[in-house]
């Protein structure tokens, strides 16, 4: 089993599919998308391939450290220049071409209209190993 986070992105959906931004939602197409994600992440659950998942507010900021005895540098929040994630789920599954799978199956949540946003999610897989270090 390899370990994968799909990262869902605030851009939303590659134009001209349905990309209608969330805040243009209704109550009704906000609670079928929750519900969407839900019972995926429930589906998942039983087949033993979830591990966890959360949705995130859209403010944040970038913080950096900038040198001893100074405060921590801030850039933002900025919700509309930054690409920022949306939410996250972790997922436990056989390799790649399963990861992709559902990424594609998560893609297909409904958006305005009820109709799939066929948003970009980011596959990643978590590394096992630290990288090599050569001399």
């Amino acid at each position: 089993m390899a370990k994968y986070l799909l990262l869902k992105h605030y851009r939303g959906a590659p134009a001209p599919v349905n990309d209608v931004p969330m805040d243009r939602w209704t109550p009704e197409e906000i609670s079928a998308h929750m519900r969407y994600m839900q019972d995926f992440a429930d589906r998942l659950e039983k087949s033993g391939e979830f591990v966890d998942g959360q949705a995130l507010a859209p403010e944040g900021a970038w913080v950096r450290y900038d040198g001893e005895g100074r405060p921590p540098v801030t850039d933002g929040p900025f919700p509309e220049t930054k690409d920022l994630i949306a939410g996250w789920m972790i997922i436990d599954v056989d390799g790649y071409d399963r990861a992709v799978e559902l990424a594609g199956e998560l893609s297909a949540a409904p958006g305005a209209g009820g109709k799939p946003i066929h948003e970009w999610l980011e596959v990643r897989p978590f590394l096992t190993a630290p990288p090599a270090v050569t001399e």
